[in-house]
């Protein structure tokens, strides 16, 4: 089994030689200049690599990219061996990167939280305190007190 340092190393390989295949390499049209790579991860044995990926656009072109790098996919594991000088070139499987969906639901969530804040600050903008200005007391009211029972 081989070492997370290397694992490591060669997942970052594979992430460089994918985007560069990508950007230049390839001449399908699905694929394009609006595939991001954003993540490589290789099991320990260095055996399969698990690439995850971003697509700029709608639901159309998300679903021929992925069509893209289906048919790609001999082609980068190719380009991937001979960078990488391995015994065992990894198979490699594209995931899409589930990053946009939750950045879109964080915002979301921050809108929602912007509009109850809101909300408050405008409930409490002609608000008063419920007691006294300063309900704390002083030493001197002490004192005042103490001569006040005697």
């Amino acid at each position: 089994m081989a070492d997370n340092a290397r694992a490591k190393k060669l997942a970052d390989l594979i992430q460089e030689v994918v985007a560069e295949k990508l950007q230049r390499g390839i001449k399908d049209p699905r694929l394009g200049t609006h595939v991001t790579i954003t993540d490589t991860r290789v099991t320990g044995d260095l055996r399969e690599a698990t690439v995850f990926y971003t697509v700029y656009g709608d639901d159309e072109d998300r679903a021929s990219a992925a069509a893209g790098l289906e048919s790609a996919k001999g082609i980068l594991r190719s380009a991937v061996g001979s960078a990488a000088g391995t015994k065992f070139t990894p198979t490699l499987s594209f995931v899409a990167d589930a990053l946009p969906e939750n950045a879109k639901a964080i915002e979301d969530l921050l809108d929602r939280v912007r509009a109850s804040d809101a909300k408050v600050r405008e409930a409490s903008s002609g608000a008063t305190y419920a007691g006294d200005a300063d309900p704390y007391r002083k030493p001197e009211d002490e004192t005042d007190e103490d001569t006040a029972s005697e």
